[in-house]
């Protein structure tokens, strides 16, 4: 059965990590790769999407120990685990969805989002992306690592499933449940730059996983 998504998380938050660690491939490469693109100045500030319990702060901080971090995320749950993990650290977490959440104008030095947004169309993220952009500084830019489908047709197949998943459930209102729905690295692409990104460019992969990077 689907589960809507903040409850898909906040039921599996215990085992969480370990699985996230232990059950994606190349994980143990990808959280660290991901953090070393992200800025080490001085009290920068970072903008993290889905940041769920940190994973990727636990090798940014080693980094970048000053960093002021915003975390958006539905799961109450993770967040009360992120923050137990970090209480030294400078941070503000919201518990809500990205999609709905003001993310304000030239705050933040860098966004980063690892293994969240594949649950989502094209055209639902180009206006996250818009918003993600405005948000940035100049200069600014976001680290995005994610799993992607590697055709047209793998997109489109997840899509129907899901779609079919829903009729078969009687699900009918346009609330996100929790089913993977990657896009094609293009069709990423084409988001980002639509959303106003001056360039987009994948850093590093390991098979399906990406690391992208778009600059303001």
């Amino acid at each position: 059965m689907l589960e809507k998504m903040a409850d898909f998380f906040e039921t599996r938050l215990d085992g969480y990590d370990e699985h996230m660690m232990t059950g994606i491939e190349a994980a143990d490469e990808f959280y660290p790769f991901t953090a070393k693109q992200l800025p080490t100045a001085e009290n920068c500030h970072v903008l993290d999407l889905g940041c769920g319990t940190g994973l990727e702060l636990q090798e940014y901080y080693p980094l970048n120990p000053s960093a002021k971090i915003t975390g958006v995320d539905l799961s109450q749950g993770m967040l009360s685990a992120l923050k137990k993990k970090f209480s030294d650290k400078d941070i503000t977490l919201i518990c809500d969805s990205y999609f709905d959440v003001p993310f304000g104008v030239s705050l933040f030095d860098c966004a980063v989002s690892v293994e969240s947004l594949h649950h989502f169309t094209k055209e639902e993220k180009v206006p996250l992306y818009v918003k993600l952009h405005r948000a940035l500084k100049e200069g600014g830019y976001f680290v995005l690592t994610d799993y992607f489908s590697l055709s047209d047709e793998e997109e489109q197949m997840h899509r129907q499933n899901l779609i079919a998943l829903k009729a078969e459930q009687g699900i009918a209102d346009d609330a996100f449940y929790h089913y993977d729905t990657p896009l094609t690295v293009k069709h990423e692409t084409e988001a980002l730059l639509e959303a106003g990104f001056s360039s987009v460019e994948v850093l590093k992969n390991w098979g399906a996983t990406c690391t992208i990077k778009a600059v303001k």
